[in-house]
C-alpha cells in the first residue's frame, strides 16, 4: 500500500481571480449573477467574514490574489506577514430580540499540510491578528458598503498566545491590541505588530 510520500499528488493549478463577466456554460447566467445570488446580504457571518478578508487584503497591498478557503491564515502581505481576519458585528442578517455580543473565535486551530495531514495540538497559524468590528447597532443605519462603519483592532500572534484562549471580546482588544484603528491605519498597524511581538496588558 502507498504512503502519501509515494503518491502522485493531483496538483490542482493556481486561481486566477475572476472578473464577473465570465459566462456560466449551459446557462444565461454569468459568474456575477452568482455572486449576486450568493453574496448580496452582507450582513450574514459567512459574506461579513469575506467582505473583512477582502478588506484587510486591499488594505496591505494583498488584493492581487485571490482568496483560499482552507489555507492557514487568511491574508499574506506582499513581504510575507500571515495574518488571520476575524470580524464581528452587534447585527446580523436575521431578527434578533437583542445585539448580538461581539465576541471572536477560532484563533487557534489545527494545522493543515495537504501531505501530512491535520497537526496534533491547535496553534495560533498566523503573525499577526486583524479584527474588525461593524459598529452599527440599528438596520436603518447598518450600511454594509460603507467602510468608515466598521472599527479594526490588530494585535500580534504572540499576544494571542500569550492570552491563551481561543476566543476573546471587546477586553482582549482593549488590553492586547491596537485600536481602534479608521481603515486607512491598518497596514502601518499590521507592520508594526509583526516587527514589535507581543503588546504589554494595559493598565
Amino acid at each position: 500500500m502507498l504512503g502519501k510520500q509515494d503518491a502522485i499528488w493531483l496538483e490542482p493549478a493556481s486561481v486566477t481571480p475572476l472578473t464577473g463577466d465570465e459566462p456560466l456554460a449551459g446557462t444565461s447566467a454569468t459568474v456575477r449573477d452568482f455572486w449576486s445570488f450568493a453574496l448580496s446580504d452582507l450582513k450574514t457571518n459567512i459574506a461579513r467574514g469575506v467582505l473583512a478578508e477582502f478588506l484587510v487584503a486591499r488594505a496591505v497591498g494583498a488584493q492581487e490574489a485571490a482568496r483560499v478557503s482552507w489555507d492557514n491564515f487568511d491574508v499574506k502581505t506582499p513581504d510575507g506577514i500571515r495574518i488571520e481576519v476575524k470580524s464581528s458585528a452587534y447585527l446580523q442578517g436575521w431578527r434578533q430580540a437583542k445585539l448580538s455580543t461581539i465576541r471572536f473565535s477560532g484563533l487557534k486551530g489545527l494545522a493543515w499540510d495537504d501531505k501530512d495531514g491535520w497537526g496534533a495540538e491547535r496553534e495560533v497559524r498566523a503573525d499577526v491578528f486583524v479584527f474588525g468590528i461593524q459598529t452599527q447597532k440599528t438596520h436603518e443605519e447598518y450600511d454594509a458598503l460603507d467602510v468608515t462603519q466598521w472599527e479594526w483592532y490588530v494585535a500580534s500572534a504572540n499576544s494571542v498566545v500569550e492570552h491563551g484562549a481561543r476566543s476573546v471580546g471587546v477586553g482582549f482588544l482593549e488590553r492586547y491590541a491596537e485600536g481602534p484603528l479608521a481603515y486607512d491605519e491598518i497596514d502601518r498597524a499590521v507592520r508594526a505588530a509583526a516587527r514589535l511581538g507581543p503588546y504589554a496588558p494595559r493598565k
